[in-house]
């Protein structure tokens, strides 16, 4: 016992030191005018529909009101968790000029990405138009087989040549069946409108092997899951975006905080796990809205061919949130 408190303390010393040590080059970045300051919670926010699953910006506004209150850096918009695939362009300029003026101190991150780069770059022009202050642009995956390093670094290159503002790649295998590879990835964070990525995949070894080999250069990783927050941000990670924010905001803020402080969070980051795995794997953005709807949130119906959670379904998620004291009906 007395080795094994020995062991959990040395971890704990070496953690905060990594986490100091990755507090210190983000504060030598802040003073470079090209650097991003990407820490902090940046919840990928669910979209309102109503019955007919037309765009319901009323609740949108409902749901900002409550959000606002949280100690976000700022929100995520037109992610996987917002549906972004299932949304007009008209939609999404709409949604985001709606978070623009309802809470224009925050930073916005939008979901700017196409399998094609060209409608990608219209969607990047667009979206900043309206108020997006980073593009979080996705891997094309539908023509797999010609997915390769030299597509990727074109296909990047160009987005990030033309954007009016700064490019954050998103890595998200479970929806596109493949990994940016990691060589792609740091010759990429040589470009100086690319300044980070959000990685989705849990893979805490590619984690740690990008912020080494990108450790010299203005660029960030961000988590993209409550589950894994501590150990991305011990081999490098600064921030994350985090479906289980929409509706624990303040705990995945809290667990993002005490990170940052070097402060024993084993226990909450432990708590974080299953209802955030809940309402990402297990359950989907259909099981996210569910939980929206039990906690004050308007989360409402998915977009077809999304279905909503049957009873047993919302039994077993109600079970898994009463774990960490939010009571669904």
């Amino acid at each position: 016992a007395v080795v094994s408190t020995q062991s959990t303390g040395n971890l704990r010393m070496t953690l905060r030191r990594i986490i100091l040590s990755q507090a210190t080059k983000l504060s030598s970045l802040r003073g470079l005018s090209t650097a991003a300051d990407l820490c902090g919670v940046y919840p990928p926010v669910v979209t309102p529909f109503d019955s007919h699953e037309e765009l319901f910006l009323e609740k949108l506004r409902h749901n900002i009101d409550i959000w606002k209150t949280k100690p976000f850096k700022g929100y995520t918009v037109l992610g996987s968790n917002g549906e972004f695939q299932y949304l007009t362009i008209d939609e999404k300029v709409k949604i985001v000029k709606t978070f623009k003026t309802e809470d224009p101190d925050k930073k916005i991150i939008v979901g700017a990405g196409h399998e094609s780069t060209k409608i990608t770059k219209d969607y990047i022009n667009n979206l900043s138009e309206a108020g997006g202050d980073y593009a979080l642009v996705y891997t094309p995956c539908f023509y797999k087989g010609s997915m390769t390093v030299k597509a990727f670094l074109n296909h990047f290159t160009e987005i990030a040549d033309t954007s009016p503002i700064p490019i954050i790649l998103y890595n998200v295998p479970a929806n596109t069946g493949l990994d940016l590879p990691v060589e792609a990835v740091v010759e990429l964070a040589n470009h100086n409108n690319i300044v980070g990525i959000k990685e989705s995949g849990g893979n805490v070894v590619r984690i740690g092997a990008i912020a080494h080999k990108t450790q010299h250069k203005d660029f960030q990783i961000l988590a993209g899951s409550a589950s894994f927050m501590l150990a991305s941000y011990s081999v490098g990670a600064v921030g994350t975006v985090a479906a289980l924010a929409n509706v624990m905001g303040d705990e995945v803020c809290k667990l993002h905080d005490m990170i940052h402080a070097g402060e024993d969070c084993l226990k909450l980051q432990h708590q974080l796990i299953a209802p955030n795995n809940a309402v990402t794997a297990n359950f989907g953005v259909a099981g996210l809205k569910f939980v929206c709807d039990n906690v004050g949130l308007y989360g409402g119906p998915c977009r077809s061919p999304i279905q909503p959670l049957d009873s047993t379904q919302k039994r077993s998620l109600s079970a898994i949130m009463a774990e960490v004291g939010i009571n669904c009906k």
